[in-house]
């Protein structure tokens, strides 16, 4: 099976048409769809101190990938029904952000680009 962003949301695009729920999938209700998994995904975390995370990460790492992958199945069919090319605009943010982000000033901090 090949992971390419392409290949993963025609995939994910055929599971939507075979059960016709294309009707139900408007930008809105799909924005709302990725926000509502990840605060699943945020869930596993909450209240979780920096020594607890790995622990929980091991415990509950199955039930954590299924909120990752609903987060991001529903980022690419999004992506896809606006006719947005997912590896292009992700490869674009990243080139803006190595502008806003150089090197020799952010490395080893976690200030916002107009920090720095």
């Amino acid at each position: 099976m090949s992971d390419s962003i392409a290949e993963l949301t025609a995939q994910i695009q055929g599971f939507v048409d075979a059960r016709e729920w294309r009707q139900f999938h408007n930008a809105k209700d799909m924005a709302v769809a990725i926000a509502a998994e990840a605060g699943e995904l945020m869930q596993h975390f909450v209240w979780q101190q920096t020594g607890q995370i790995d622990a929980r990460v091991e415990s509950r790492r199955d039930e954590i990938a299924s909120e990752i992958a609903d987060v991001g199945i529903l980022l690419f069919e999004l992506a896809d029904n606006l006719g947005f090319k997912l590896g292009e605009v992700m490869a674009a943010k990243i080139a803006h952000n190595d502008v806003r982000y150089p090197v020799e000033k952010s490395r080893g901090n976690n200030l916002k680009y107009s920090e720095l």
